[in-house]
């Protein structure tokens, strides 16, 4: 695959639905999420149903930065991708009620090809198409460096609310969406979870964010994220060398970073791009 068609396809955007973000939990790797968002990329704005998506796996690995050589990296990538056809994530509906929905169906893969046919669940719909309001969207690219699975999942949350530009979370609620509860020490969560999303997040994502806690007596109940659009061009540019180094660690040269886009809370867009 040519260079700029990787690049290309690295800049589509990820659109959701507020609700499958801010109200949803579950549990997935961070590969396992990569495969969703790339198959999110994939949906035009103007579709009315959501449609048998094919690929291969050297293209996703390729766009991932992932040693697309290796065969090695294609038997786990088909693994995880037939795996990923049991997961379920969590929303809770605007009338209080809580529903399993899937995300993908069957899955189909050529395993001498390596060409992948999938289709997201039809429960999907109202979070992924035709969305005109209360929906987040953000390029691929500012995921596609992170290693934790909570990076992803705490940048997706984050950018959410980045029109509000701070946010507080009950500490319960936050392990609760992250499926995190194992941490039950604050120290456990601070170290293993908190730091290193936050960490990655302002070293790939497209905005930056500091926390703080406060305390309900001795035990530490709230966390306060402030959020803030990286709209400084060094800002930027630092971000994207950082990415490339480490998706294209062989590549010497960089091009221009691609448009940075953010949460939409109404008809219209807080902020469109820098561009």
């Amino acid at each position: 695959m040519e260079r700029e068609e990787i690049s290309l396809l690295r800049e589509y955007k990820v659109v959701k639905h507020n609700n499958l973000i801010q109200k949803s939990r579950y549990e997935l790797s961070a590969q396992e999420q990569k495969i969703v968002l790339y198959l999110i990329t994939k949906i035009k704005p103007d579709d009315n149903e959501l449609d048998l998506y094919e690929f291969n796996i050297k293209e996703f690995c390729e766009v991932c930065g992932i040693d697309a050589t290796s065969g090695g990296n294609y038997f786990l990538l088909k693994e995880i991708i037939f795996k990923l056809a049991t997961k379920i994530v969590c929303v809770t509906l605007d009338n209080g009620y809580e529903t399993l929905v899937r995300w993908i169906e069957r899955p189909y893969i050529n395993r001498r090809s390596g060409a992948i046919k999938i289709k997201l669940d039809e429960l999907m719909r109202p979070y992924l198409l035709q969305l005109q309001k209360h929906f987040t969207a953000y390029n691929l690219y500012y995921t596609l460096a992170m290693k934790s699975k909570y990076s992803i999942r705490i940048y997706e949350i984050l950018k959410s609310y980045e029109n509000l530009s701070e946010y507080t979370f009950e500490i319960d609620a936050l392990k609760k969406m992250l499926c995190a509860e194992k941490y039950e020490m604050y120290k456990d969560f601070r170290v293993k979870v908190l730091d290193i999303a936050v960490k990655e997040i302002n070293d790939y994502g497209d905005i930056s964010v500091t926390y703080s806690v406060t305390k309900k007596g001795k035990k530490i109940d709230k966390i306060k994220f402030k959020i803030k659009p990286k709209t400084e061009i060094k800002e930027r540019v630092e971000t994207f060398k950082k990415i490339e180094q480490s998706i294209n660690p062989r590549k010497v040269k960089m091009s221009e970073p691609p448009n940075i886009f953010v949460s939409y809370d109404g008809n219209e867009p807080i902020i469109d791009s820098f561009l």
